[in-house]
């Protein structure tokens, strides 16, 4: 009886060990997906030259919309900034109702600052558009999400959620 006891006990002690090594096999495997993630981050935010793809759009005062179903996004560049935003919200002297075509801009940044912090990025761009000013804020976190907000001088402020990539570079002739 006491040969029986002590078999089932080592095995007992086998199948526990076994899944406690599974267990950490798993846990460094996520650290090593999230720090391979940070590095290609860090290397994005670093070019200068990235996208911004919009999730959500979350207007002042009003409901979050949901951008899944169409491309939105901003183009990042130290010489160039390219904006194809929705806009909810409400537009103040400047902005016509009826004929306004959303966040949709592209000019070179008055401004354009990357700085890094304990736990994101935040990349600050001042752009004129073609009847606005625009200073964007968008704070990346080292995993790769993002936050955009767009503040204008005709309209009320407005936030997107997204994430960021890199830069699809166009095919050479």
């Amino acid at each position: 009886m006491s040969t029986k006891i002590s078999i089932l006990t080592i095995l007992i002690a086998l199948c526990i060990n076994v899944g406690f090594a599974q267990e950490t096999d798993k846990k460094q495997a996520k650290a090593e997906r999230k720090a391979e993630k940070q590095k290609q981050v860090e290397a994005i935010i670093n070019a200068r030259t990235f996208l911004f793809t919009a999730r959500t759009a979350i207007p002042q005062g009003y409901k979050t919309v949901n951008l899944n179903t169409n491309m939105y996004n901003v183009s990042f560049a130290p010489e160039n900034i390219i904006s194809y935003l929705p806009y909810y919200g409400r537009a103040y002297s400047g902005a016509g109702y009826g004929n306004d075509s959303g966040i949709k801009f592209e000019g070179k940044p008055e401004e354009f600052t990357v700085t890094k912090g304990k736990k994101n990025y935040t990349v600050k761009a001042v752009v004129k558009g073609e009847r606005d000013q625009f200073s964007l804020i968008l704070t990346v976190s080292f995993e790769g999400s993002a936050s955009l907000t767009v503040n204008s001088n005709s309209r009320s402020s407005i936030s997107y959620n997204g994430v960021i990539s890199e830069q699809e570079k166009p095919a050479e002739p």
